[in-house]
């Protein structure tokens, strides 16, 4: 699949697979940032992009980021079909420290991936019957 990018920043880097089996691609931040500790910052890229109809880009966190207290704070992140502006990322520090990441660290990666539209069937005769029903939270074990 082809998706067109533009780089609205020079210094702007193209997300980009980091081994041949790897399912998300990483994506770097346009500029030097410093994050306080428990801080949620909006981060640029630098990129805007052209997701077909019939997908989604999902923005989540980096393992190895996560593991040291720094995540997108709305993992899965969407990038929707329509959407024409620059990616940007909502990355928080859970941590007690600052942590400092210069331009081109990569903080996030994306997944392009197909999404469904449905339509809704109200329905008043209730819904079909299952094993668990209605127990919710915990239900499971």
């Amino acid at each position: 699949m082809e998706i067109r990018i533009q780089k609205l920043h020079e210094k702007a880097i193209l997300p980009k697979y980091e081994t041949k089996g790897s399912s998300g691609m990483d994506i770097a931040c346009l500029e030097d940032i410093i994050l306080k500790p428990g801080e949620i910052m909006l981060v640029r890229t630098g990129l805007a992009m052209e997701i077909p109809q019939g997908y989604e880009g999902q923005i989540r966190s980096r393992s190895g980021l996560s593991l040291n207290g720094v995540v997108v704070a709305n993992s899965p992140g969407t990038i929707d079909s329509d959407y024409r502006g620059e990616v940007r990322v909502i990355l928080r520090n859970v941590t007690n420290e600052f942590v400092a990441l210069g331009a081109g660290a990569r903080i996030a990666q994306l997944i392009v991936a197909p999404t469904t539209n449905v339509l809704w069937e109200v329905t008043d005769g209730g819904l079909s019957e299952t094993l668990r029903g209605e127990a919710g939270f915990g239900s499971t074990g």
